[in-house]
């Protein structure tokens, strides 16, 4: 197991290097100047130029910038001068995670739920139920999910705020409608892997034991088709905790989102650059917890450093 931690770490480091490279390069390929400004002069272009080292050659900013990165100094903001980008992410971070935990709570639980009761009621009004939630959770976009339950929950019928992130009550419907794929995505993955499971000789052998159904199904049923499911946590979970631009921006929560598309706008290059490199680090150490628990789950996988 130590050896399976120390070389998954170093992939993570690899693929971290490789991902700050890449977008170290294309950040610098979009069109456009990040100080062109009417009310720019000459001058004052050339100081901030200086500044922000883009007056060196590009090998030179390169490795400038990895050694600030392996320091945690992320810089400052090309639009919002006086911000730092470390500052920027650890205002926004906080509510892109609280929202995407709340999602990821409500996904997971009731995603499972549905799964398990569509694929133990296979073929009656149930499963068609289960199903119809997650065709509609998986083809319909997140912002017509999100503009349904304002108007609904919000407008028609006054019961939930419709914006802003002020308290618990105004968590429930962007949690619900950044979840809502994930829950849809969850349940199709489970209910197909119980009704392969069901069909296996383990399970034929373990009802001809005379154990339980209950026993059955949980001990071995759920316990073998929830590995799929976790499988796919990995990414999923990165992006529901470091935030949603859409979500985000139809109720109003000042999550990493809104920041990330208007750096982009901006030619904001420090600020993409930094929450890439956040986001990508988020993504790899939700993959390696995957992977760890991939082996805690099922005791037939033996994780070694081989």
């Amino acid at each position: 197991m130590k050896k399976y931690i120390i070389k998954r770490v170093f992939i993570s480091l690899i693929t971290i290097l490789v991902l700050v490279s890449v977008v170290f390069a294309l950040v610098r390929l979009i069109p456009g100047d990040p100080f062109a400004s009417e009310k720019m002069t000459p001058e004052i272009k050339a100081n901030l130029e200086r500044y922000y080292g883009f007056d060196k050659p590009l090998i030179v900013q390169y490795f400038t910038y990895l050694k600030n990165l392996v320091t945690g100094n992320l810089g400052y903001s090309m639009f919002y001068p006086n911000l730092r980008v470390n500052d920027i992410i650890a205002s926004a971070f906080p509510y892109s995670f609280d929202l995407g935990m709340r999602a990821l709570s409500m996904a997971i639980s009731f995603g499972l739920i549905l799964g398990i009761v569509a694929a133990l009621n296979r073929g009656k009004v149930l499963d068609f139920t289960c199903v119809l939630i997650a065709i509609i959770g998986t083809s319909m976009p997140d912002f017509i999910i999100g503009a349904t339950l304002q108007y609904f929950f919000g407008i028609k019928w006054g019961l939930l705020p419709v914006a802003q992130y002020k308290g618990i009550s105004y968590t429930i419907l962007p949690s619900i409608a950044l979840g809502f794929y994930t829950l849809a995505l969850v349940s199709r993955v489970m209910r197909a892997n119980m009704i392969e499971t069901i069909q296996q000789d383990y399970i034929k052998t373990a009802k001809s034991k005379g154990i339980s159904k209950l026993r059955v199904i949980i001990k071995h049923q759920i316990r073998n088709a929830i590995m799929p499911v976790i499988t796919i946590l990995g990414p999923i979970v990165a992006a529901l905790l470091t935030g949603t631009f859409v979500i985000e921006s139809i109720f109003a929560i000042p999550g990493m989102g809104r920041h990330y598309v208007q750096s982009i706008q901006n030619l904001d290059y420090t600020i993409i650059l930094g929450m890439t490199v956040f986001y990508g680090s988020f993504l790899v150490v939700a993959n390696m917890i995957v992977d760890l628990l991939y082996g805690i789950v099922d005791p037939r996988i033996r994780v070694s450093g081989e």
